[in-house]
Order: C-alpha cells, then sequence, then structure tokens
C-alpha cells in the first residue's frame, strides 16, 4: 500500500485539481445533461486492492477537494473473466479488496448506472517497467552550485523501453522535515513528477533537487488517458477553461491503470 499511497497524495492531487476546473467550466456552460454526469476517479495499481471514488462535480468557487460523494451504486468490475461487485465505504469510495484481481496484461472495465444511464469506462493494466536502476544511490549535492554547470549530468536513471512507452517519474521525499538547499530556493515542494516523455532515461543534474534528504523513485508505467488529463489543463485559466479529456462514458474523470517499481534514493552534501 506504500506506493499507492505516494502516487495518489502527488500525482492525484494534481489531477483531481485538473478534474475539478474540467467541471467547473461544465456547470458555467449551457450543457445541462454534463453538469449532472459523476465525476470517476479510479487508479488501478497492479498488485493492490481496487478502489474507485465517485463524486458529483462541484462548483469553481468550491474550495473541497471533492464534490459531494455519490452513493448508493452498484459498481461492478470485470477483468475479461471474471466481474465482481465493489464495496461501499465512506466518502463514495468503492473497494474490492482481492489484491490478486490486478494483474497485468488484462482489461478491466467498470460501470454502474446514474440517472437512469450506464457510466462505463475502460483500461488496460500494462506491463511492468524492466531494467530500472540509478547510477548511483546517493546523489552528492554540490557545495556552491555554478549556472554554467546546471545542465551537467551528474546522475543517471535508466529503463528498458524499447516501444516508447508513457512513464512518468515520481520522486518522492520522505523525511519528515526536510531540510531545504538554500542556493536554490525557488518554494518548490520536496516531493515531485516528471513526464519523461515515452523515453527511458532522465538525468538528475544540481539543479534537480530542492531539498536534501531519502527519496522514494518511483517510476510508472501508465497508459495514454493518464498522460492526457496530466497535461491538458496545466496552462488554463479563469478565462481560457477548457474540458479535461476523459475516458469514461456517460461521466467526467479517469479510469486508468498503472505499473510501479520503486528505487531508494540519498540526496546529501557534496
Amino acid at each position: 500500500m506504500e506506493i499507492k499511497t505516494y502516487i495518489r497524495y502527488t500525482f492525484f492531487a494534481l489531477i483531481a485539481g485538473c478534474l475539478m476546473m474540467a467541471s467547473a467550466c461544465k456547470k458555467n456552460s449551457s450543457d445541462t445533461d454534463a453538469v449532472n454526469k459523476p465525476v470517476v476517479e479510479a487508479y488501478l495499481v497492479a498488485g493492490q486492492p481496487l478502489s474507485v471514488k465517485v463524486y458529483q462535480q462541484k462548483d469553481l468557487t468550491d474550495t473541497a477537494t471533492y464534490g459531494s460523494a455519490i452513493t448508493g451504486l452498484t459498481i461492478n468490475v470485470s477483468n475479461g473473466t471474471q466481474t465482481v461487485k465493489l464495496t461501499e465505504g465512506t466518502n463514495g469510495t468503492y473497494t474490492y479488496s482481492d489484491a490478486s484481481f490486478v494483474t497485468a496484461g488484462k482489461t478491466y472495465s467498470l460501470q454502474f448506472t446514474y440517472n437512469n444511464l450506464v457510466v462505463s469506462a475502460s483500461t488496460v493494466m500494462p506491463g511492468k517497467s524492466v531494467g530500472f536502476k540509478l547510477t548511483d544511490s546517493v546523489f552528492h549535492e554540490p557545495n556552491t552550485l555554478d549556472q554554467a554547470y546546471n545542465d551537467k549530468v551528474r546522475d543517471t536513471i535508466t529503463w528498458t523501453n524499447p516501444d516508447s512507452l508513457q512513464h512518468m517519474l515520481l520522486f518522492k521525499n520522505t523525511d519528515s522535515n526536510p531540510f531545504e538547499i538554500i542556493a536554490v530556493r525557488n518554494n518548490r515542494n520536496p516531493s515531485f513528477e516528471i513526464n519523461t516523455e515515452r523515453a527511458s532515461t532522465y538525468s538528475i543534474t544540481q539543479t534537480t533537487f530542492k531539498y536534501y534528504g531519502v527519496y522514494k523513485v518511483i517510476l510508472l508505467r501508465v497508459n495514454d488517458e493518464y498522460i492526457n488529463i496530466l497535461t491538458s489543463n496545466t496552462r488554463g485559466s479563469s478565462q481560457n477553461l477548457v474540458n479535461t479529456p476523459t475516458n469514461v462514458v456517460n461521466g467526467l474523470g479517469i479510469f486508468t491503470a498503472m505499473q510501479a517499481d520503486t528505487l531508494n534514493l540519498r540526496v546529501t552534501t557534496e
């Protein structure tokens, strides 16, 4: 559950924000049907229990993270050979606890009825990345930073990706009180994520990290629907609201799957 928790509270916070912008945009439109569509948020991780959150859209002025929970639904998920009924919990969250249900290579289909319409979505669980490694498990931040060397590669993360599949890198600082690298102060959070743009390598430079400490470096192999929603509204504004892409029929949000692999990295002084 550790990796899933890291993913939800970093990547997914950004995606939830995108969904809220999309919801607000639709509520300000004349599309009454769109206003009543449920928002689905589900990120299937291989070997982890299945969890689906369903909630109402919310107004642009609403400061809550999510809209009101939608309860009382009967949600079924199929992996092509087996169909399971999710159990309703709190805050519009529906779960299936058998972690063996979510495995690589299978297509997962979600379905439920809301406002007399069948809401559905599907996604494929990708295979796990291979060859994920760091050139060194300790990164030495220079004591004195020279802007002339900002692009100099000091460490490298690599993985095998012959088919140019979509990957994200999550750097999760696990220190309870991380110490900021004062020389490059810019108020960036200790944890951050990188869209690798279908590459198979990522170069670490003297400006990559803004805090010292121990990091979980998580490589996620993701699907196109995840990348589409992650990048759709990063440049949006109140004058230019655009609807976030969705793979949910008769709904909004995202139903997607991903594989994760994790390495440890310590960032310290040189």
